[in-house]
């Protein structure tokens, strides 16, 4: 079973959101959140660890079809991305912002693979996810 660190893929999809006219960079994205979390109180794991798998969630995120390359008419550079609707649909579901988000995560860390394309899907297509 494969299990995400939800709050980092909502931090590098908001980052891909807003990342008109600048580069996509991972690694210092994952440093960021660290900062936050230990500022809020919260325990920090490895931060070599993290900036890892931040850059592995680009390339997994990018290969699933959740973000995909920014066009030039739209700020692209060659380095910087959008979300695809299927990425919009998982921000939706695990935006912390939005309140009860816990419940889809934890639907979705239920799940086998829950970013796999076919079960990530099949699962935002039912409204009791949300």
């Amino acid at each position: 079973m494969t299990t995400y660190n939800w709050d980092l893929i909502e931090r590098l999809l908001h980052e891909v959101q807003n990342g008109a006219g600048h580069s996509f960079t991972p690694r210092p994205y994952a440093e960021q959140h660290a900062a936050e979390k230990a500022a809020q109180g919260e325990e920090i794991e490895n931060l070599d660890h993290l900036k890892a798998v931040a850059g592995e969630y680009e390339k997994l995120l990018l290969e699933r079809g959740y973000i995909e390359p920014r066009p030039e008419e739209e700020g692209g550079n060659g380095e910087n991305f959008v979300l695809t609707p299927r990425g919009s649909r998982l921000l939706s579901l695990i935006d912390s912002s939005i309140p009860g988000n816990d419940h889809p995560r934890q639907v979705l860390d239920e799940q086998e693979d829950a970013l796999d394309e076919f079960t990530f899907d099949d699962l935002a297509s039912k409204a009791q996810i949300a």
